[in-house]
């Protein structure tokens, strides 16, 4: 928060604010918990002091976080009046693959998934953790224990009720790595006892703050998004993931490869006065000119799936027809290296980082990485908009988001090094090196285009694009079977959906079906980053913590794991004849069960 947001309190919210900061960082380093009492700490929603002394114990309190829902003055909306159908374009999207949360690696699936099925929890925009499928809850003294009390007369879209064994149903299949790509999600989780129909407890090995707002957050999580094992025993999981029961607001009623998914109002949702739509209908639409278009033509009112093409932002809001609403991304994007191809192989990141700059597969993915201007990469490619990035830590993380980074990282802009290191390694000016294949998107072609340009002026090597449709993209990218490729991650709060999820040799997007016999592993793996990593998930202390994240986070910059590039803003657009209210406005999620049309 900058300074003239502090003085353009009122008196009383300036006292307010001091007061709340204050009180939420005066706590034991050793037992954060100290202090707060349990009915703070006990559901279904966790006390304002509660979650604001957790996010300073964790390190992830901002000023941002400090603030009421949407800062400190707020526009009227109008009122919304309740049915009709609400069409969606998904950007950058060819066909939706799966709606299994087990399986979903992607925010444009979990994007609609969040509207389907529901969780324990699920995160309001101001990142608290409020009961879902979770009426309440009571928390043990040490924090190792959670009891649940489960709504009662919750039912599934199949008519099935909903009770404690569904939560055991989903915790038993997605604890199995064998059954779903999240299971380390629940690696802090020892057991899980059905205590009666509505009731559970959680056992966890040590105390930890992001518990209700990662591990069983509906959306993000997606480890313990409920599903039903009736339907899924019947289904199979390949029907299952095409049209998913849960027992979320909306239901699905038709979803086509290629064609999108239709969603319709679910009759007996747990909340009388949600959804207010009657249905929704999203389209995936690849390029950016076509997603325009169907806009400003009135064919869809709402864009979601991955960030608007940075091209149409300006566009959008000069339309007054049109609402644009920008907010800090809490993500990363990356130029990912594949470490197997014969020009800028890595067989082990092991080697202490002066070693491996002796080896020419390593000089020249650092060459790519120093020659990679960022701030001409967002200026050109974003028009300005973003952070450059130099690790997968990004600026939302508050606390543990390291800003002397890009005067430290190894990836540090040098043009004149990368060139030095390109003759090192036997390619003087570019000379004899081989044309390169950038993977990317139709809508990520643009900044493609512009990283393909500074590396072609700064090492004069060759990059030709390669446009691929978004899940064949996905598809070649955990295959290992790519040179370069652009993409990322959003919806990262925390340091563990940056560094768990991408940088450890086990992270569940690091070439999970690469051939192993061929490449050990996948994009990256070093053996201290996945010690330090292990390490920073269960610290207690903050300051503790922080040092392993940041230091983890360095090396995997300093050795190359991707030439990060930028962490990105994140922009909803919807037609100004609809009513998306504040409440729902969730970075990374496009929640639709209390939007609607306006009157």
């Amino acid at each position: 928060m900058d300074d003239n947001t502090h003085k353009n309190m009122t008196p009383t919210q300036r006292a307010k604010f001091d007061t709340e900061l204050s009180d939420a960082y005066d706590f034991d380093r050793h037992d954060p918990m100290f202090g707060l009492s349990r009915d703070e700490m006990s559901g279904p929603k966790l006390k304002r002091r509660a979650v604001l002394r957790l996010m300073a114990a964790a390190g992830t309190l901002t000023a941002a976080n400090m603030l009421p829902a949407g800062g400190l003055i707020r526009s009227a909306q109008a009122a919304g009046t309740p049915g009709g159908t609400l069409t969606c374009g998904w950007s950058g999207v060819g066909q939706i693959v799966t709606l299994d949360p087990a399986q979903i690696n992607q925010v444009v699936q979990f994007q609609i998934m969040s509207n389907v099925l529901s969780g324990l929890m699920h995160i309001n925009r101001d990142l608290v953790a409020e009961g879902d499928l979770a009426e309440g809850w009571e928390v043990s003294a040490d924090g190792t224990q959670y009891v649940f009390k489960l709504r009662e007369g919750v039912t599934f879209h199949n008519g099935d009720a909903f009770t404690a064994d569904d939560v055991l149903y989903t915790y038993n299949r997605s604890k199995d790595p064998e059954k779903s790509i999240h299971s380390r999600v629940l690696s802090n989780v020892t057991g899980l006892e059905k205590l009666n129909d509505l009731e559970v407890k959680f056992t966890l090995a040590k105390p930890q703050a992001s518990f209700l707002t990662k591990t069983l957050e509906r959306s993000s999580g997606r480890a313990m998004t409920i599903v039903s094992g009736r339907a899924l025993e019947e289904m199979g999981n390949s029907d299952y993931g095409m049209a998913p029961i849960g027992t979320g607001p909306f239901k699905v009623v038709e979803h086509q490869l290629g064609q999108g998914v239709v969603l319709e109002k679910f009759e007996n949702y747990y909340d009388p006065e949600r959804p207010k739509l009657d249905k929704v209908i999203i389209k995936p639409i690849s390029d950016a000119e076509p997603l325009a278009a169907a806009l400003e033509s009135g064919d869809i009112q709402l864009i979601g799936g991955n960030p608007v093409p940075s091209e149409l932002v300006d566009r959008f809001v000069a339309n007054p027809d049109l609402v644009v609403d920008e907010t800090p991304g809490p993500g990363f994007q990356s130029i990912w290296i594949n470490p197997w191809h014969e020009n800028m192989t890595v067989s082990d990141f092991n080697k202490p980082l002066s070693e491996l700059m002796k080896e020419k597969g390593f000089m020249v993915r650092l060459a790519i990485a120093k020659a990679f201007d960022r701030d001409r990469f967002l200026k050109i490619a974003h028009f300005g908009r973003g952070t450059p990035a130099f690790g997968t830590i990004n600026p939302a993380m508050g606390f543990y988001y390291d800003e002397a980074i890009s005067e430290t990282s190894n990836q540090r802009f040098d043009p004149e090094g990368a060139r030095q290191l390109m003759a090192d390694a036997g390619y003087p000016g570019g000379e004899g090196f081989p044309t390169l294949r950038l993977t990317c998107t139709p809508t990520g072609r643009r900044e493609a285009q512009v990283a393909a340009s500074i590396l072609k002026e700064n090492l004069g090597i060759t990059v030709e694009l390669d446009t691929k449709e978004w899940t064949v993209n996905v598809e070649e990218f955990d295959a290992m079977t790519w040179d370069l490729r652009t993409s990322g991650s959003g919806g990262d709060f925390d340091p563990d959906d940056g560094l768990v999820d991408w940088m450890q040799t086990a992270s569940k997007f690091n070439g999970r079906k690469r051939d192993k016999d061929k490449m050990p592993f996948g994009y990256f793996s070093d053996s201290e980053v996945d010690s330090l990593v292990d390490q920073q998930s269960v610290e207690a202390d903050p300051e503790k913590r922080k040092a392993l994240v940041q230091q983890a986070n360095k090396i995997t910059s300093d050795k190359v794991a991707s030439v990060f590039s930028y962490h990105p803003s994140d922009i909803l657009v919807h037609s100004a004849n609809l009513d998306f209210p504040e409440q729902s406005r969730i970075p990374g999620l496009v929640d639709l069960d209390r939007v609607s049309f306006k009157s």
